[in-house]
């Protein structure tokens, strides 16, 4: 796996993944480069035998502060189209891989960035956190998902009223409309509460895991009557595994489980 990139670090420590946006000096920004580095480490990730990860973004001011508003003023309507199709693939790509990832929100998630951040399972922020899709400000929308995944996280009305204002917003709100699921002081304690979170998911089944990931992110699409069937198929489907008869069996004989994964 190549990790020789620019504006990307990952870290392998043991049993996950620390994924870090790497332009503080950018507060971050969403480029081209960017966004084919992220497509890149999220696509060889997908094979990967971690059990979790954390994204992030470096220095203390912002996770993402949004697209590279330089970058983007003079694309066409053809090469928006093309910017917008890599920024939607990448945060597809985090929705596909068959792990956890947390988003440790410190500083800005604007636009893009919280585009980003809504691609992962959940997000824990620091006291630091500002959230926002403030697009209409520069006569654009989302164009990362943020029209279709910020509804579904908070709820059609208050997705539109976050997003025709183009307002911030802060961290208690956040956590009260359900964005944010766990909030810290600061980002030394961010990131130690998202591999707390981590430790404790990484001692039940992968396979089951990878599977309930899957068939969530597939219900957000369906009725509850469709996903119901999808939920069926997948929860009969796993009584084959290895890891539902050493789950059970651990159960019976009082003992922790050792799951494999299979």
């Amino acid at each position: 796996m190549n990790t020789n990139f620019e504006t990307i670090t990952f870290e392998d420590q043991d049993d996950f993944g620390v994924l870090t946006l790497n332009r503080p000096d950018k507060l971050n920004a969403l480029n081209l480069k960017v966004l084919s580095e992220l497509k890149e480490i999220l696509t060889s990730l997908k094979s990967s035998s971690i059990k979790g990860m954390v994204f992030t973004g470096a220095g203390e001011k912002a996770f993402i502060a949004g697209a590279d508003i330089a970058e983007m003023s003079d694309m066409t309507v053809e090469q928006a189209k093309e910017f917008g199709e890599l920024g939607q693939s990448v945060t597809l790509l985090f929705e596909e891989l068959p792990f956890p990832v947390i988003a440790a929100v410190n500083g800005f998630a604007l636009g893009g960035g919280c585009e980003m951040a809504m691609s992962c399972d959940f997000i824990y922020a620091s006291e630091a956190a500002v959230f926002g899709q403030p697009e209409v400000k520069l006569g654009l929308i989302p164009g990362f998902g943020g029209t279709q995944r910020l509804a579904k996280i908070i709820g059609r009305n208050f997705a539109k009223e976050i997003i025709y204002s183009g307002r911030n917003v802060a961290l208690s709100e956040a956590k009260e409309l359900g964005l944010v699921v766990k909030s810290f002081a600061n980002k030394e304690e961010l990131m130690a509460g998202a591999f707390k979170t981590l430790g404790k998911i990484s001692r039940n089944s992968p396979k089951a895991i990878a599977i309930s990931k899957s068939v969530m992110n597939d219900g957000n699409d369906l009725t509850v009557s469709l996903g119901l069937k999808v939920e069926l198929e997948q929860f009969s489907e796993i009584f084959g595994s290895e890891d539902k008869k050493e789950g059970c069996q651990a159960f019976v004989e009082k003992r922790a489980a050792n799951f494999t994964g299979k």
